[in-house]
């Protein structure tokens, strides 16, 4: 915590920081396997185009806080674990005035991490639809990873009331977006497709590792195209693709069986070469 090793019980956050007051700040999910951190400049990266996007500050340069993630690893000796990186907007008054916050927090927690059970992996997750739309961009661009999670945390609920763990979000245009908290990819025909960045997604770092390294590497190419809820109801495989929750299968939307009714093919090859990659030597660029 802002520049200091503290144990959890140690860590503290001021009332009077607008990360918590406002949800004012941004975050990056990022795992570590055998010891390397994958993708960490890259998100990295994302975090500080966010931070650009919000008009906060850094407190330090990228190189220094990637070596503040990699000696926060270091110090839980987790070979294999989940990081949360946050950027606060900092301690200020309770006014909304973000440029009364004089010096921005900055928070890397290291930690186990286990989204969806192993079972769900294997025979496919259902999931939902939720009636929340998705944030139009012209209100809250979802590029921006900020801690107000409060749309995403609403559909989730639908999601829960529902016995499921995801719940599909649309934007106001009737488009699929994406999922609570993952990416969404279908396939028809050997074909696989994603909605694009203006449908309202967040530019996922499994979503783009998936769609430029996994997929050419077996042979596949990955089209964006505005996707409705049809061409998922009608797909062979639809998966889903984000940080904690790395490749599953869709079984399910609602009452519509996907495809056979598990986890397809493509999906199968996708998971497993991610799995070969990661196991191997996680790339961390």
């Amino acid at each position: 915590m802002d520049g200091s090793l503290v144990s959890r019980d140690e860590a503290k956050v001021s009332v009077y920081d607008h990360g918590l007051l406002y949800g004012d700040g941004c975050f990056e999910g990022i795992r570590v396997y055998g010891g390397r951190v994958f993708k960490l400049r890259s998100h990295l990266e994302r975090l500080y185009r966010s931070a650009d996007m919000i008009r906060l500050a850094p407190a330090y340069p990228l190189a220094t806080l990637a070596n503040a993630v990699r000696e926060t690893v270091a110090a839980n000796g987790l070979k294999d674990a989940y990081i949360r990186v946050l950027m606060t907007r900092g301690v200020g008054t309770l006014g909304l005035h973000p440029f009364r916050c004089p010096k921005p927090g900055t928070i890397v927690i290291v930690d186990a991490i286990q989204l969806y059970p192993e079972e769900l992996y294997q025979r496919g997750m259902k999931v939902i639809v939720a009636k929340r739309p998705r944030i139009p961009m012209q209100c809250l661009d979802p590029a921006i990873k900020s801690l107000n999670y409060l749309n995403n945390i609403l559909a989730k609920i639908e999601a829960i009331d529902a016995d499921v763990l995801e719940a599909i979000m649309l934007n106001t245009d009737g488009f699929v977006s994406e999922c609570t908290g993952d990416n969404i990819f279908a396939v028809r025909d050997g074909r696989i497709s994603t909605p694009p960045e203006d449908a309202g997604i967040l530019h996922g770092i499994t979503r783009a590792f998936v769609m430029h390294e996994l997929a050419p590497a077996l042979g596949m190419r990955v089209e964006q195209r505005p996707i409705r809820l049809e061409d998922l109801y009608t797909a062979d495989e639809v998966f889903l693709t984000g940080t904690a929750a790395e490749i599953i299968g869709v079984n399910a939307i609602g009452d519509h069986t996907i495809g056979s009714g598990g986890v397809g093919p493509i999906s199968k090859q996708l998971e497993a070469e991610f799995r070969r990659r990661v196991t191997t030597e996680a790339p961390e660029d």
